[in-house]
């Protein structure tokens, strides 16, 4: 009878660990332990799509665990999911419709899916001309107004909780370039937003979609010529290892938002406490995302050049070639989706 009750006994606890997330021992997830189990009241279940520990995302996702125990009092913790869950952003955003995930990371272009157009005004190349600019149209008017105009347009379906980065992008690939001319031809793996294959079309290069879990073996196998995104990511993925990566360009043609996201219908169950907790981790999070990625900048630059990478600076791009593309579309852009109004915000914000 003792060995049958201390049997039982240890399933019940094992249960309570799964409910509060720490039953997942997997190397790439961060959740309850035991003896916080009988303190918390609320576990948020975090997740994005990088495997790496060292990717900001993962850091400031911590940052937000840490944040959220300690503004509770250890009331509140976090189950943190890095890149365990998926590496597709789609499959993210389901889960967090789902009710399996309470808050992600996304880029912002998997609204034009469901009837937000707006939504790729963030999508658009040389919006922002540095980090500063950048963050003072997040932080400011600009910014306010994108989280109303997805709230309304998702009926409330999506909240954006914090404005994140993911840096900014610069062109890399099998060749050198410094001019639009030069992508005559190439075939460049990009995002999907029509925005953003427009201009790498009308650059002269043809814009191939690629899931970015893959894009080390497309680019290994000569399956693309070339791709575009930052340091840090596409250094923890090693891609500038590989034949047709090498040379890295320094276009800064995207300095990037990511959106922090959780559900409208998530947040309102929230008690007026609880909001107060989850909005000041939020706050932090948000802040450790982008002081992280920023200062991994320069970090990441050096290892690409110790490793062999062949960079070509920023000042010695023909940068205003390449605005000289992407500043119709964003006009053209503006107008057809009646964002003339906060394209002006951008171009008029003080920093």
């Amino acid at each position: 009878m003792k060995k049958l009750v201390s049997i039982m006994l240890a399933g019940v606890m094992a249960l309570s660990m799964v409910a509060c997330g720490g039953a997942n021992t997997s190397g790439n997830t961060t959740g309850v332990n035991s003896t916080q189990a009988s303190n918390v009241e609320l576990n948020v279940v975090i997740a994005h799509n990088q495997t790496s520990a060292e990717n900001p995302y993962s850091q400031a996702a911590l940052k937000f665990k840490e944040a959220l125990e300690e503004v509770s009092g250890g009331r509140a913790t976090a189950t943190v999911h890095n890149g365990d869950l998926g590496e597709n952003e789609s499959e993210l955003v389901e889960k967090l419709e789902m009710g399996a995930v309470d808050v992600t990371v996304a880029s912002p272009g998997f609204m034009t899916a469901i009837g937000v157009k707006e939504i790729d005004i963030f999508s658009l190349l040389y919006l922002f001309d540095s980090f500063e600019h950048w963050e003072a149209c997040m932080d400011g008017e600009f910014g306010d107004a994108m989280k109303e105009v997805i709230s309304e347009k998702t009926d409330n379906r999506f909240k954006v909780v914090g404005y994140w980065t993911s840096s900014v992008r610069d062109y890399y690939g099998k060749k050198e370039i410094t001019t639009p001319a030069d992508l005559k031809g190439m075939t460049i793996r990009t995002q999907s937003t029509a925005v953003v294959q427009d201009f790498w079309t009308q650059c002269g290069a043809i814009p191939t979609t690629v899931a970015w879990g893959e894009l080390y073996q497309a680019l290994s196998q000569g399956v693309v010529d070339s791709a575009e995104n930052d340091y840090t990511s596409l250094r923890l993925k090693e891609h500038h290892k590989t034949e047709n990566s090498k040379y890295i360009c320094e276009t800064h043609h995207d300095y990037t938002t990511r959106l922090f996201l959780t559900t409208g219908s998530y947040y309102e169950k929230l008690t007026d406490e609880q909001k107060g907790w989850f909005d000041e981790a939020c706050r932090i999070a948000t802040e450790a995302n982008r002081e992280i990625t920023i200062n991994m900048f320069e970090e990441s630059k050096q290892i690409c050049i110790d490793d062999g990478a062949i960079v070509t600076n920023y000042e010695d791009i023909d940068i205003d070639a390449f605005k000289a593309i992407a500043v119709p579309i964003q006009d053209e852009f503006a107008e057809e989706n009646n964002m003339q109004e906060y394209l002006e915000m951008i171009r008029n914000a003080a920093y």
